[in-house]
């Protein structure tokens, strides 16, 4: 019998090397300082003058005749098309609405080195056009396969090649997973993580940090953008030796529960078993009809030269925008965008069980998903809105009146800036004593380990949940949540622009 060798098992581990490299090092001011002054010259080497303009003036995108759908020349990129939704039972049980059509799968990757024994991730300062402040950070590669095939005729995707083809790495995570599915149909990217061993050129604009550096930047608001959060979120961060990095302090419950949460060895609320059962019920049990159909017979919204916006001023618009940019592939365009109106909320309420601190999360309708639900945060909307509809969100009031102490974590951060037009929500952890017991039928208490187990798979977690659980990895690790404790209240104040 011919011998072959098997190959040895490293995922086991990953999540200490993962927990080592997000451990404090002592120095969060000192090394913000030092990102701070790259930053700055990031800023000085890359901007974007980005001007609203009609949606008739778009240069290389047509408006169909018979449709009204809005189009790129080169059948790539992404369209702007109408949505028909039947949801019997909802909130609110029939609405059209604009939705963006983008079928291509893009790839989101981080490529990551050991240096010193200390993982290392190549983030990027990126300039998005919807981005609130222009420059964000974002992982190595952040490309639509419209970008990286070079539709546009711009210059090539810096170190692409390590995603596409990882022959001479080592994947850390690679997953599909979704995008807003309220503003997109059925959109998804490939989220990666590979490591590399080779020496890497550092090109200008690019930056090798360790991961609790890249967490920190969670407290800053809209520094880290959402393709960065999405990436990080995938990483196998639980395991059964995150003692040996984090150990138990014992004067701080909330902390030790917090570790635990993503000790394999802890126990839940309910079996993993029993969550997955539960979300293919309520997959099963739920009755959504949606349709597209074409943009001009989208009803009550109103359609003119300048923008599209429900009639009520409320919710969304679709907006024109051209951009001028230095430091990216193309240097001029124009196209759409999604513009929300106000700033949204997104919250875990959270509370310890038994020692181990569990996330409540809710099965979530969204119209543009790809299997009916995905696990969402707590509270997951725009307040501003629930005057026009029929019910408020559960837990909502948690949300907007928990007392100061009870506030774990909270942020404004970005939504993605290529195709939104300055889309923030508040990020908030709160910490609460509610009953475990009794939560309604789509709401289920997670421990963050089932949480990251749930990320190895594609359309279980949403995205905003997905930039959640890259806030409670930044907390498991004690890095500061208050923005105030990171920049001593100068940086991430509301309108600072980072170097700006």
């Amino acid at each position: 019998m011919t011998h072959v060798p098997l190959l040895q098992e490293r995922d086991r581990l990953t999540p200490l090397r993962i927990a080592s490299s997000m451990a404090p090092t002592g120095a969060v001011s000192a090394e913000l300082a030092e990102f701070t002054a790259w930053f700055a010259d990031c800023h000085r080497h890359a901007y974007a003058e980005v001007e609203r303009i009609p949606l008739d003036r778009l240069e290389g995108w047509y408006v169909e005749r018979d449709t009204g759908n809005i189009r790129h020349h080169s059948g790539k990129f992404f369209s702007v098309e109408g949505l028909f939704v039947d949801l019997p039972g909802g909130p609110v049980q029939r609405w059209h609405q604009p939705i963006i059509i983008q079928p291509e799968i893009g790839i989101l990757g981080i490529l990551v080195k050991e240096f010193d024994g200390v993982l290392h991730c190549l983030m990027q300062a990126k300039i998005e056009p919807g981005n609130a402040n222009g420059l964000q950070l974002s992982p190595t590669v952040q490309a639509t396969r419209s970008n990286y095939t070079r539709v546009h005729g711009g210059k090539p995707v810096p170190y692409l090649k390590y995603f596409v083809d990882t022959a001479r790495s080592s994947v850390v995570a690679d997953v599909r997973q979704s995008e807003q599915g309220s503003w997109f149909h059925q959109k998804r990217n490939r989220n990666m993580v590979v490591e590399v061993r080779e020496d890497i050129e550092v090109l200008d604009g690019f930056r090798w940090m360790t991961l609790g550096q890249v967490h920190q930047l969670l407290a800053v608001e809209d520094v880290l953008n959402m393709d960065a959060r999405t990436v990080l979120s995938c990483l196998p961060f639980s395991g059964g030796d995150l003692e040996q990095a984090y150990p138990l302090a014992g004067d701080d419950a909330f902390q030790d529960a917090l570790v635990r949460s993503c000790d394999e060895r802890s126990g839940s609320l309910h079996p993993m078993s029993d969550i997955l059962s539960w979300i293919t019920e309520r997959r099963t049990l739920t009755e959504i009809t949606t349709r597209i159909i074409p943009l001009n017979t989208v009803a009550h919204w109103d359609f003119g030269p300048e923008r599209i916006e429900h009639e009520t001023g409320r919710f969304f618009g679709v907006i024109g925008v051209d951009v001028t940019a230095r430091g990216r592939e193309v240097t001029h365009w124009t196209q759409p965008m999604v513009e929300p109106h106000g700033t949204g909320v997104v919250a875990f309420l959270v509370r310890e069980i038994e020692g181990v601190l569990h996330a409540l999360v809710q099965a979530r309708v969204e119209p543009g998903f790809v299997d009916v639900i995905e696990l969402a945060p707590t509270v997951q909307c725009a307040p501003q809105n629930y005057d026009l509809l029929p019910t408020v969100p559960s837990y909502l009031d948690d949300v907007l009146d928990a007392e100061p102490e009870r506030i774990r974590f909270a942020t404004v951060l970005s939504e993605e800036g290529g195709r939104f037009y300055r889309a923030r929500n508040r990020y908030i952890v709160v910490e609460t004593d509610r009953d475990p017991r009794t939560v309604p039928d789509n709401f289920r208490w997670l421990t963050v380990r089932q949480l990251i187990e749930l990320l190895r798979h594609s359309h279980y977690v949403n995205v905003q949940a997905r930039t959640m659980i890259a806030c409670l990895h930044a907390m498991v690790a004690g890095l500061p949540v208050d923005q105030r404790s990171v920049t001593g209240g100068q940086l991430g104040e509301p309108g600072h622009e980072l170097g700006g």
